[in-house]
């Protein structure tokens, strides 16, 4: 597991989760398996149900052999439906780590990191279409240029989404070095390295709908815990981490918390730590990728 991934803020996610050792859980993000272990080490006669679209991770679960454990390949933006399945309705924790594994990001093929190349590819479930390559070929200057600012941060974006468009007219952009080629002309200058990773962010995320599955799943989790249940969330870049702490604070993503007739905030959860958690400095001297994790944890009214 460790070889595939090391898993972050390992103990203080799974000790913030698990509060019934006789519960049952979702860990919505298997990748390696780190985190489900863990839990199952805390459990006695409970059950664990972990997702994950990608079949690689799916390879690792076969690996699990506790009887409560039940592995799902599927995007968790499916979770409420395939707990059904199972007759599960109600939950006591959900833990979703939504960083990219190191495994995703060490496999050249995948197309996740410009260490490597290889065809633009970035499809956490490879059984879909879209690739990123298609998306540089297909998409326009202003839904390149939107993807780009939002998702990237880019603050050259239309630039460079003109750019884009231009070479490709010229030659085809089908690998992760054909895209750097034409990156490096609108890259700051001393800070290409951050900005080669904004425009891979920014691409990830639209490949895979991050956001909107993001979305989907923290509306899902407060319909699916119980009261009192924990809600772990583990973020890497400031567009999640914004999601989820409003999602938590406010019951909503954008605006203010609505309030009821006695002026009661209406919201399901409660935030259990005002601040998100980070990783120690020994932690992010041991996993680099840890360095950006914020967790936050929230409690089912």
């Amino acid at each position: 597991m460790s070889h595939y991934h090391v898993p972050v803020l390992l103990q203080p996610s799974v000790e913030a989760l698990v509060t019934d050792p006789n519960g049952i859980y979702a860990d919505l993000t298997f990748g390696g398996g780190g985190h489900s272990r863990a839990i199952i080490d805390k459990l006695a006669k409970g059950r664990l149900f972990a997702f994950d679209q990608d079949a690689d991770a799916a390879e690792q679960a076969t690996a699990i052999q506790w009887e409560g454990f039940t592995f799902i390949k599927a995007n968790f933006r499916f979770a409420k439906r395939y707990l059904k399945l199972y007759g599960v309705t109600a939950l006591d924790g959900i833990l979703a780590d939504l960083g990219v594994s190191s495994h995703q990001f060490d496999q050249a093929a995948r197309g996740f990191s410009i260490r490597f190349d290889a065809p633009l590819d970035m499809r956490m479930d490879r059984e879909q279409p879209t690739t990123a390559a298609d998306i540089i070929a297909t998409y326009d200057v202003a839904a390149l240029q939107q993807m780009l600012g939002r998702y990237g941060e880019i603050t050259n974006a239309k630039t460079l989404a003109e750019g884009i468009v231009a070479a490709r007219a010229r030659k085809p952009i089908r690998t992760i070095f054909d895209l750097l080629a034409v990156l490096e002309k609108f890259a700051p200058r001393f800070k290409e390295y951050k900005y080669y990773a904004q425009v891979f962010q920014a691409l990830r995320i639209e490949v895979n709908d991050e956001m909107g599955a993001l979305r989907d799943m923290l509306q899902q989790a407060a319909e699916l815990l119980k009261p009192g249940g924990r809600l772990v969330v583990l973020s890497y870049h400031s567009l999640e981490d914004r999601l989820v702490k409003s999602f938590i604070n406010k019951g909503k993503f954008e605006g203010e918390v609505e309030k009821d007739i006695y002026g009661n905030d209406i919201k399901p959860f409660k935030a259990l730590f005002r601040q998100a958690i980070e990783p120690s400095e020994e932690e992010i001297q041991h996993n680099k990728r840890a360095r950006s994790a914020k967790m936050r944890v929230a409690v089912k009214l």
